[in-house]
């Protein structure tokens, strides 16, 4: 009876701990977001002096700035490319998370920007959504939390020798 009780926790702790997820996604892509925007604001004077000049191309206002004989635009070269790849990374956060859900879970699983990973769940606060996806990736991490425990329950027993007792007693009543 233990045992179902332990079983039954286990099921709703994994239940629990599905349902973040489709939040954690979203509260990723809102910061992904809301960092792509402010980038692109900080980047607009630059843009358009690259539109102007350069044809739109923020590379070779890069490269003009480091080649320039003043001083201060030589130094200001290393922070507006700093910008623009900062930018550029953001963009693709940003693409990444346009996808459908399992795509956009996978990359914060092997892709995602760590110091956006970071903060995100550092900010997170936890809270249960019941959208169809937090419900099946509830029953999904609860399903697979519970059936890893007693697969490992099972293989413990095994390597302690559980069930050849058992076994012996069956071949000796034979």
């Amino acid at each position: 009876m233990l045992r179902s009780y332990l079983r039954l926790a286990l099921f709703a702790f994994g239940l629990l701990l599905g349902v973040q997820v489709p939040g954690f996604i979203d509260d990723y892509g809102k910061r992904v977001e809301a960092r792509r925007l402010e980038s692109q604001q900080s980047l607009k004077g630059f843009q358009d002096t690259a539109q102007k000049f350069f044809k739109g191309d923020m590379d070779a206002l890069v490269a003009h700035y480091r080649v320039s004989d003043d001083p201060v635009m030589r130094s200001d070269a290393q922070s507006v490319a700093h910008l623009v790849q900062r930018s550029a990374l953001l963009e693709r956060e940003w693409q990444a998370m346009q996808g459908p859900w399992y795509a956009q879970a996978w990359h914060l699983a092997t892709g995602a920007d760590r110091d956006l990973l970071g903060e995100t769940l550092q900010a997170y606060r936890y809270q249960v959504l019941f959208t169809p996806e937090a419900i099946l990736w509830g029953v999904i991490c609860a399903l697979l939390l519970a059936w890893l425990a007693e697969l490992l329950v099972l293989l413990f027993g095994w390597m302690l020798g559980a069930g050849r007792i058992r076994r012996t007693q069956q071949r000796h009543w034979r």
